[in-house]
Parts: structure tokens; C-alpha cells; sequence
């Protein structure tokens, strides 16, 4: 740290502070309770700021150059000391010099899970963490909303000050993004760049910092919507369960020695009679015994389904058929937490 200030018996003439900490946020100049000479010389450098506060009150704001201290240019501290024409006697002030370059790589991250709402799941709880850079931008609201008075305020003093703040701020941008769970799982650098919009006018707000760019490193979610990232990448993998079924038949075909060619052709044979007997007049569906419904692999098919007893009917998993019925290419009803279809709804997937 580096100070510089040349006093002349009890008057500071010249106000001057470098920095060689690299993590400084603001420094209060330190003058020995001795007053400010008229006339005299303020240095400030490249990256830095400088704040007059006089009995609590932000005063005049000072950037990159080289200032004298008159009632030229220091009209707002004028005002407040009242000064009617011109000060010509010293005055004390705080003097506060802040550091305005932009601060890389600085780690955010919830400490407990947030609560976001999702489209598709509904309250989702949610843990996150990456990096950000930023800036001080507000120098008044940056003092007066976060550094206050401290003589030295520094950047591990910051990041504490403000980890549960960035959540804060994460939390609620995320929810006015209205971003699906299920992208802000997958799509990370895209998400920290639609978020930025969202959080820095919160930030310069409230705060008097902007960010210059908001990376998220990971989002992890619940295990059941893990669960249901899974289940759709499975399905796009898949693509139409339909195609998925024939594919399956296909490689029993393949599978099979003499005669019909083993499982996938006993099942292809059985919907294949199954799906004429749902349809023709007079036939399965127009009976009112479910005990006469047609043979198909492994037995008769009832009248209702579960998800299991359709995956054996159509050869798939259960997975499989329950991904199908929430993307609505197989229709069913949930009954509570569970599907249910009918012979019918079978039917006409396989048509």
C-alpha cells in the first residue's frame, strides 16, 4: 500500500493514495483529524475514484486527473458547508477512494438449495454456483449500500458481504426468466448470458456494481428431475416410440432361428392379431366380456393397462411407454400418480 500526502503544519495540501493490493475495493484517506488546505492538490489515478462526505453527507465525486481543491469545483461540498462566497478557510471531510476496474473470477454459490418454480415440475429446489466479474459503477450507492465506512474495505470482505445477495438476485432473475429446469441443467453459458440483463440493473440498484459477465459452472436439481432429463434424452435418442416398437420387432427377426424368429416376431404376431380383433366389427371391443380379449404374447390383453403390462405387450420397457404417455404419442390418463389406457388407446398407437 502506497500513500502519499504532504502536510504542511496542521493542513493536508495534497491528497493522493496507489494501490498494490490488487483486492482494495475503497480506502479511506487517512488525515490524522487535520484539516484540508484551500488550493489543495488531489491526485487520482486510472481505475479510480474519489468521494467527498462531509457530516454523512456525499459531497462532491472526483474522477481520473489531477484536482485543486477550490470553490470552483467542489460546488456540492460548498453547499453543504455553506459557503456563501467561496471558502477561504480549511475544512475536513472524509475522503473515500473507491477502485473502479473490473474484479475477474469471483466464485458465487448457494449455500442451500433455492426454490424456483418450473413449468414442468413446479417448485423445483435448485443448487448452483460458477463465477462472475464485475465493477463499481455507483460510487455513493456502492459506500452507502455495502462498503459503508469502512477505513479499508477488501474484495474477501465483499464476496462474504454479498454471497447471499447474488443468490438473492440469481434466485429471483432465474424466476422472471422462467427458464425450464430442464434447460437450466443443460444450457449453462447460455443461461449465465440471458441472465446478466435480468441482474444488473437489480445490481446498480441496489448496490451501486455491475456485472460483466455471470457464468454458471453447474446447476444440480432434485434426483427425479435428473430422472426426467434422462427419460427425454432417452426419448430424442429414441425418437417416435412407434419407429422404436418396429425397430425392436425388426431385431427379433434378426434374433430368431427357424420358424417365426423367435420373441420380437411372437410380439409383432400378436398385436398384428391383436389390433384386428380391437377393430373389426363386432369384435374384441364390441364384447362385453374382457375375458374374450384377443391372444397377444404372454396372454389375453384386459381391458385397462399400466404402463408395465403395456411395455410387455408392445416389447419396451416400462420407461419407454411411460416417456410416450407424458409426450402424449400414446394416450392415457393419470390417475393419481399412476397411467392408465385402455385396449382402444392400444389400439389405435398401433394403427
Amino acid at each position: 500500500m502506497g500513500l502519499m500526502d504532504f502536510i504542511k503544519g496542521e493542513l493536508i495540501e495534497i491528497i493522493g493514495w496507489t494501490d498494490d493490493s490488487r483486492d482494495t475495493l475503497s480506502y479511506r484517506f487517512p488525515d490524522q483529524d487535520q484539516e484540508i488546505k484551500r488550493g489543495a492538490q488531489l491526485i487520482v489515478r486510472e481505475s479510480q475514484a474519489v468521494q467527498f462526505v462531509y457530516l454523512g453527507q456525499f459531497g462532491d465525486l472526483f474522477g481520473p486527473g489531477k484536482h485543486t481543491l477550490t470553490t470552483d469545483n467542489i460546488p456540492v461540498l460548498t453547499t453543504l458547508q455553506g459557503w456563501k462566497y467561496g471558502f477561504e478557510t480549511p475544512f475536513k471531510a472524509d475522503v473515500y477512494y473507491v477502485t473502479t476496474r473490473l474484479f475477474t473470477g469471483n466464485k458465487w454459490g448457494t449455500s442451500n438449495p433455492v426454490m424456483v418454480r418450473d413449468q414442468d415440475f413446479g417448485i423445483v429446489r435448485l443448487r448452483a454456483f460458477g463465477t462472475y466479474d464485475f465493477r463499481v459503477v455507483n460510487v455513493p450507492r456502492f459506500l452507502k449500500e455495502v462498503a459503508g465506512t469502512d477505513v479499508h474495505f477488501r474484495l474477501d470482505e465483499f464476496t462474504d458481504a454479498m454471497r447471499s445477495r447474488l443468490v438473492s438476485v440469481f434466485s429471483e432473475a432465474l424466476a422472471t426468466s422462467k427458464v425450464p429446469a430442464l434447460d437450466v441443467a443443460t444450457r449453462y453459458s447460455e443461461l449465465g448470458e440471458a441472465l446478466l440483463p435480468l441482474i444488473n440493473p437489480v445490481l446498480v440498484d441496489k448496490y451501486g456494481i455491475e456485472m460483466g459477465s455471470f457464468i454458471l459452472e453447474n446447476v444440480s436439481v432434485p434426483p427425479e428431475v435428473e430422472e426426467a432429463i434422462d427419460k427425454r434424452s432417452s426419448m430424442a435418442a429414441v425418437g417416435n416410440l412407434n419407429d422404436f416398437v418396429k425397430y425392436q420387432m425388426a431385431k427379433g427377426f434378426e434374433r430368431g432361428g427357424a420358424g417365426v424368429a423367435g420373441v420380437g416376431a411372437e410380439v409383432a404376431v400378436g398385436l398384428a392379431m391383436a389390433g384386428q380383433m380391437l377393430n373389426q366389427p363386432g369384435g374384441i371391443s364390441g364384447q362385453a366380456t374382457p375375458a374374450a380379449a384377443a391372444p397377444a404374447a404372454g396372454g389375453a390383453i384386459p381391458e385397462t393397462l399400466g404402463p408395465a403390462d403395456a411395455a410387455k405387450v408392445l416389447g419396451v420397457s416400462e420407461a419407454d411407454v411411460i416417456a410416450s404417455l407424458e409426450a402424449g404419442d400414446l394416450k392415457g390418463r393419470r390417475i393419481g400418480s399412476q397411467w392408465r389406457l385402455t385396449r382402444a388407446q392400444l389400439a389405435a398407437f398401433l394403427q
